[in-house]
């Protein structure tokens, strides 16, 4: 039997001998390279952090000591350990396990993490509940994976410094390879200055030179840089220890017998401590060793080479994106690109090796990225801001002042808009359209194609102000891209299709499924029209009116939340116009925060598929009576312009 197949808890992973981690350490790559190839995940990271985290597990008491995880997709081998290993399997899938951190799953995770950067902060916020309550366990953050460039770090780490209270901090640092600084030498110093008899030595000393009359504070002063140039030799520990922090390391993460003794140790140690442990990303499995970046996030893949399986044929958003705005550059010199960290995600990285000179990326640091381009905007530029949706509410206020107050010409390309899948609720992109659409002077589009995409970023390129372009994950419908570069005349939306019964107002991603969805009301007797809205703000109030006095009945699809969203914003279009009788329904994402799962199967539980809006809105028709009536159990009518 493997040594994993008997921990169900940190407890059993104890009773293993120390000197058969390393076989433990084999046998869990093992599994998350098996699982992780069928399930799609964060793979890299989560290979580069296994002996740390049996270490951490095996030193430390959870759930009684508390962990907590920046960002949340390094934590597989913390849930392998804690209990979630015959579950493993169901890693990511509607109804399994989920891939971040997530306390209703399990209470050896402490806090839902799916954006980077909040770990400090949310850490110390149980350090001072724990001491207020006078309890003595520990509390051990584990950052790495670039969050540092996050400044909310910064911020967490001034304000842990400042209250001096006990907490440990784990720097994962797996983007740098492991120096000579990271042998036996910088080991053997990080277990002496961590050791007891050291740290006693050095605070009775300090304590003894400070007493000696009036030269006392200056020979400690020089003590102190002495001690820092020591330091110095064997890791860069300055700007944590002058953040207030005992800074440790760096040592090598891979090794047990550097590991433990340091862990040991730092354990014993009182006020903040930040130990900097250097790991690979992608160990021990070539191609994410080779290639980590395209292994940072996964799809199903073949073991053996590594290749993605069942890849769709046809090019993806994002990819349609980047090809765009690379040839939009070249003959604008006014455009620019940022990314917060993600250049492949986005599809920058071809537009950074042809324009380096004109492509930033900001790191992990959105707020920054956001008004950074506003900058740029007043000097003449046209910058187009690449973040997914729902890292770019990190910028929500950045987005009001900096860009839309001033109405700079700043292009938001949100990528992933809509359900994104398996990453679950803090990826999905749902809130976009309702914390964009009420910001004055911002123009929100959405295409319903990638062909739709390229004009979309032509226009916006060509706006006085800013504006947003949101579209979903994956790939496209295979539209023909061969036309050229139009501009889309603004808040202008277009009837794809005729009827007679009711009319479907579509925007983005939902445009062809309502377009099937109306073929399979046609079979039932239900003639439905099929607009594609184009724009979420501004709308077409004229279409909407003109439509609203054609059918009597409206139907708005979105792939974003309802509360404040494009079925809102038309609700609102029709109440200010005073026009009555008209029947109305919304079918989007309702008000709660949606699980992880396949993009179709989150879409077929949320009837955002053809056949789920189909049955909506058959029901809606029927319901309503004949064109115009008032509905006995109506889903909504708007009546005197007011809502019933």
């Amino acid at each position: 039997m493997k040594y994993l197949d008997t921990i169900n808890s940190p407890a059993d992973l104890k009773k293993i001998p120390i000197e058969e981690l390393p076989v433990l350490a084999g046998e869990i790559r093992e599994r998350i390279i098996g699982v992780v190839s069928q399930t799609g995940g964060h793979l890299a990271s989560n290979l580069g952090i296994v002996e740390l985290t049996i270490a951490l597990h095996y030193i430390f008491d959870a759930p009684d000591d508390r962990f907590v995880w920046d960002v949340g997709h390094q934590t597989y081998v913390h849930k392998l350990l804690t209990g979630r290993r015959e579950a493993f399997h169901t890693l990511r899938q509607y109804g399994g396990i989920s891939g971040f951190p997530k306390p209703d799953e399990s209470p050896y995770d402490t806090f839902n993490v799916g954006h980077s950067g909040t770990s400090l902060s949310s850490a110390l916020g149980m350090v001072e509940a724990r001491d207020k309550k006078c309890r003595k366990e520990k509390v051990i953050v584990v950052i790495g994976d670039g969050a540092m460039t996050a400044g909310m770090v910064f911020e967490g780490l001034n304000h842990t410094g400042d209250l001096k209270k006990d907490i440990i901090v784990v720097l994962n640092d797996n983007e740098m390879s492991i120096s000579r600084n990271v042998g036996a030498i910088s080991s053997y110093l990080s277990k002496i200055i961590t050791g007891e008899f050291y740290t006693r030595v050095k605070r009775e000393t300090e304590q003894l030179i400070k007493n000696i009359p009036r030269i006392g504070t200056p020979m400690l002063k020089v003590a102190k840089k002495a001690e820092e140039s020591v330091k110095g030799l064997v890791g860069p520990g300055t700007l944590f220890e002058e953040l207030g922090f005992r800074y440790i390391g760096p040592i090598d993460g891979h090794r047990f017998d550097h590991l433990f003794p340091t862990l040991e140790n730092i354990k014993r140690l009182h006020g903040p401590v930040l130990v900097h442990v250097v790991t690979k990303k992608g160990k021990d499995y070539p191609p994410a060793e080779n290639d980590p970046a395209s292994f940072h996030g996964v799809s199903s893949y073949d073991i053996k080479t590594g290749v993605p399986l069942n890849k769709s044929p046809l090019p993806s958003y994002t990819k349609i994106f980047g090809q765009t705005l690379i040839r939009l550059a070249e003959k604008d010199e006014r455009i620019v690109a940022i990314s917060a960290a993600m250049p492949e995600g986005t599809g920058l990285s071809d537009f950074a090796k042809r324009f380096p000179d004109r492509f930033y990326d900001v790191g992990i640091a959105e707020q920054h990225g956001v008004t950074f381009s506003a900058g740029f905007a007043t000097g003449g530029f046209h910058p187009v801001v690449a973040i997914y949706s729902t890292f770019l509410q990190r910028a929500y206020d950045q987005i009001v002042h900096d860009v839309c107050l001033q109405n700079l010409p700043v292009t938001f390309a949100i990528d992933r808009a809509g359900l994104v899948g398996e990453d679950g609720p803090t990826h999905h992109g749902a809130f976009d359209i309702s914390y964009l659409r009420h910001i004055p002077n911002i123009v929100l589009m959405a295409p319903k194609d990638e062909a739709e995409l390229r004009h979309m970023l032509y226009t916006s390129i060509h706006l006085p102000g800013p504006s947003a372009i949101r579209y979903p994950r994956g790939a496209g419908i295979g539209a023909d891209l061969s036309s050229p570069f139009r501009t889309l005349k603004t808040g202008k939306g277009e009837i794809l299709l005729e009827g007679e019964d009711v009319a479907i107002v579509a925007l983005g991603s939902m445009v062809y499924p309502s377009m099937k969805a109306a073929e399979i009301l046609q079979r039932d007797g239900i003639e439905a029209a099929v607009i594609n809205a184009r724009f979420a703000k501004p709308l077409d109030e004229s279409m909407i009116l003109d439509l609203a006095s054609r059918y009597g009945r409206i139907v708005t699809v979105e792939d974003g939340v309802l509360s404040g969203g494009f079925g809102s914003a038309l609700l609102e279009v029709l109440e200010k116009s005073g026009i009555t009788g008209i029947c109305m329904k919304r079918i989007g994402i309702p008000d709660k925060f949606v699980e992880h799962g396949s993009i179709r199967e989150l879409q077929r539980v949320y009837g955002l598929d053809a056949e789920g809006i189909a049955r909506e809105v058959g029901a809606f028709v029927k319901n309503s009576g004949s064109s115009g009536a008032i509905p006995t159990v109506p889903p909504l009518v708007i009546k005197g312009g007011k809502p019933g």
